[in-house]
């Protein structure tokens, strides 16, 4: 997998507002937010993006949606309720070939999306 902006993240070699981090992935604010709260949950692991999961990212999948809810917890957006998207391939909006988990909520969400 080719170096992305995420993978320069994780590795500390550009800046990011890191909001929570483990061994299995790293959480931090979007620079672009689309509410108030925008974070992207990230693995550490190199994954493309959710099209490429296998049978064998199973856990990882499972704690990057745990790890979303821990986090609306602590920004204050479960009671009232959030979103968490993950866009996959350049049709699904995704922009940085590297899986990432937005959660974003602060705000009444739209849908459709668009």
């Amino acid at each position: 997998m080719a170096e992305t902006i995420f993978s320069k993240i994780i590795r500390r070699g550009i800046p990011a507002d890191i909001v929570y981090e483990d061994t299995r992935c790293l959480a931090f604010r979007d620079i672009n937010p689309q509410a108030p709260t925008h974070i992207l949950i990230i693995p550490k692991e190199e994954l493309e993006g959710l099209q490429a999961a296998a049978p064998q990212h199973e856990q990882l999948l499972g704690h990057l949606l745990l790890v979303a809810a821990r986090l609306a917890e602590q920004e204050g957006i479960a009671a009232a309720g959030y979103r968490c998207a993950i866009n996959a391939g350049p049709e699904g909006g995704q922009t940085v070939c590297h899986l990432h988990v937005h959660l974003l909520g602060g705000r009444q969400m739209e849908w459709p999306p668009g």
